[in-house]
């Protein structure tokens, strides 16, 4: 009896085990370090840009420098925060679980059947994997559209073979 329970129980996780897994998440090319860095530098070339036009007498000049700074300040920060958003795509051989989580914190979840799911590529011929969508019955949920082309492609390929593999029963 209690054999059939253990093989019952390691047939359940075997059901619950993802076969694949992936976070995506936004690119950002400027590392926290980069920024203030970046920011340093522009400051700093503000100010000794300025600097004569206060002199002369032209002081309203150096505020809009610092205009420009606050500026490129304010839209870092903001591109930085958006870059908290990502998206979990989970398949196990009986759930796709699909969540995306807002830079905000608001969470959206999608659970499909993987028998019944496909994926949908849209391939321009110039530009690559325009757009990568979970299609199934009547959902149809576009994942991956804060990466590039050629990541979206690496994406679409691995997860491709584990959905493939997990709708012949591995």
């Amino acid at each position: 009896m209690a054999g059939s329970k253990a093989t019952f129980d390691d047939e359940a996780d075997r059901f619950e085990k993802p076969v694949f897994s992936a976070v995506i998440r936004p690119h950002r090319s400027l590392s926290p370090q980069g920024f203030k860095t970046m920011m340093v530098l522009v400051c700093l070339t503000s100010v000794i840009a300025g600097l004569p036009f206060v002199i002369m007498g032209f002081w309203p000049v150096a505020g809009f420098f610092g205009l420009d700074f606050l500026g490129l300040y304010i839209a870092f920060r903001l591109s930085y925060r958006q870059a908290q958003a990502f998206e979990l795509l989970e398949l196990t051989p009986i759930r796709l679980l699909l969540r995306k989580v807002s830079e905000r914190g608001e969470t959206h979840e999608w659970q499909f059947n993987p028998l019944w799911t496909r994926l949908d590529r849209e391939v321009d011929e110039e530009f690559g994997l325009q757009m990568l969508a979970l299609t199934s019955r009547n959902e149809h949920v576009v994942i991956a559209r804060d990466l590039s082309p050629e990541e979206r492609e690496t994406l679409a390929d691995a997860f491709g073979r584990a959905l493939s593999n997990v709708k012949r029963g591995y």
